[in-house]
C-alpha cells in the first residue's frame, strides 16, 4: 500500500467513527423524544402524587443532554483529525484525539444545535406537568 493510499484508508477510517457518533446522536434524540411522549401520557391517564415525578422525566432528558454533548464534542475532536490526516503525506493510521482548546465537553452541550432542543423539551415537560399539577383556569372567558 503506497503512501497516499494509506492516508485514504485513514481518513476513511476517520469518518466511520464520525457516521457512527452521528448515527448515535440521532438515536440519544429520538429517546429522548420518547421519554417527552411517555411524560405526556402519563401525565394525560395519571393522578400526580408528588410534585418530584417531574424529575423522573427531567433527569433522563438532561443525562441524554449530557451524552449527546459528549458525542458531539467527539465528533469534533474527530473531524480536526481528519482535517489534519488529510494534509498528511503519509500516515501511520494514528487515531489519538488532541482537542484544542476551544473545543470542550461543556461547549458542545450548550452548542447551538444541542440546546435549544433540549431546552425546549424540558420546557415541554415542565409547562405539562404545571398544567396537570394546576389544572387550566376554567374561568377563562372562551374566544
Amino acid at each position: 500500500m503506497d503512501q497516499q493510499e494509506k492516508v485514504v484508508k485513514h481518513l476513511e477510517m476517520t469518518q466511520g467513527v464520525i457516521n457512527r457518533l452521528g448515527s448515535n446522536s440521532f438515536l440519544l434524540k429520538g429517546g429522548s423524544l420518547t421519554i417527552l411522549a411517555a411524560a405526556l401520557v402519563l401525565v394525560a391517564r395519571a393522578e400526580l402524587s408528588t410534585p418530584y415525578f417531574i424529575l423522573a422525566f427531567i433527569a433522563p432528558v438532561a443525562v441524554l443532554w449530557g451524552l449527546d454533548g459528549y458525542f458531539l464534542w467527539q465528533e469534533r475532536l474527530f473531524r480536526q483529525l481528519y482535517d489534519e490526516v488529510r494534509k498528511m503525506p503519509n500516515t501511520d493510521f494514528n487515531m489519538r484525539l488532541q482537542g484544542k482548546p476551544e473545543s470542550c465537553w461543556l461547549g458542545a452541550v450548550i452548542s447551538r444545535t444541542l440546546a435549544p432542543f433540549y431546552l425546549m423539551e424540558m420546557v415541554i415537560v415542565a409547562v405539562v406537568f404545571a398544567i396537570a399539577k394546576f389544572g387550566l383556569n376554567q374561568d377563562m372567558p372562551q374566544m
